[in-house]
């Protein structure tokens, strides 16, 4: 599936507010889908970038060795899901962002589509 169309999945998943496809050495999208005024993807997918790359360094700190599927951020109103791209066993540097509105989103259902979704995604 190529990007365009692995946003629009992601936009069709219940509860869903926003989207983007981030490269997080360099902090910029590929790609996004929805927002708007009140959630600017860009400036969102860039500061996530500093959410992967530490714990990314914790984990080497560590000397744990393991990978990171998903790291979620609960906010009052809102999940933020973070899904590091995994291409056939190879950490990539792309990470799925998502946003979802909890009084609409079915956290675990979401987890489940965006895994799919990722691992249906070529760039």
């Amino acid at each position: 599936m190529n990007i365009e169309t692995a946003l629009k999945e992601c936009m069709s998943i219940n509860g869903a507010l926003g989207v983007a496809l981030v490269d997080y050495e360099s902090g910029m999208s590929l790609g996004t889908s929805g927002g708007g005024d009140w959630l600017d993807l860009e400036v969102a997918a860039a500061g996530n970038t500093e959410v992967v790359k530490s714990k990314l360094r914790v984990m080497s700190s560590l000397a744990l060795n393991d990978s990171i599927e998903d790291i979620l951020i609960t906010l009052r109103r809102q999940y933020h899901l973070i899904r590091l791209q995994d291409t056939l066993g190879n950490r990539n540097t792309l990470f799925l962002y998502l946003v979802l509105d909890r009084g609409q989103a079915n956290l675990a259902l979401a987890r489940h589509h965006l895994r799919r979704i990722e691992s249906d995604l070529h760039v």
